[in-house]
């Protein structure tokens, strides 16, 4: 088993930025594809990043440009940097991670969500 614990959210004036993190712990072999999806209010959960474990990355057209997602292997860390952050970012963040086991078993993680508030 493994956990996946976020970071970083909070209230944020609009144009700001804000830096999430995820850390994985547990019983960790390898980590694939890591990513990120958000969740606002009323809506469905909607894909955010994601990054492969040897580094391409991929955006919503949503936030392509204004969101950069990287990791660091050595930490088992994702992170989202978001800048120029609208309202329409308001959310509970979540990262998702593809984590292979000692058993040779491979399962897809949640976190718990951290809320990013954008609002003067």
């Amino acid at each position: 088993q493994a956990q996946l614990v976020e970071s970083g959210g909070g209230l944020v004036q609009p144009g700001g930025s804000l830096r999430l993190s995820c850390a994985a712990s547990g019983s960790i072999f390898s980590i694939n594809a890591m990513g990120w999806y958000r969740q606002a209010p009323g809506k469905q959960r909607e894909w955010v990043a994601a990054i492969t474990s040897g580094g391409s990355t991929n955006y919503a057209d949503s936030v392509k440009g204004r969101f950069t997602i990287s990791r660091d292997n050595a930490k088992n860390t994702v992170y989202l940097q978001m800048n120029s952050l609208k309202p329409e970012d308001t959310a509970v963040y979540y990262c998702n991670a593809e984590i292979l086991d000692y058993s040779d078993y491979l399962m897809g993680y949640w976190g718990q969500g951290t809320q990013v508030t954008v609002s003067s």
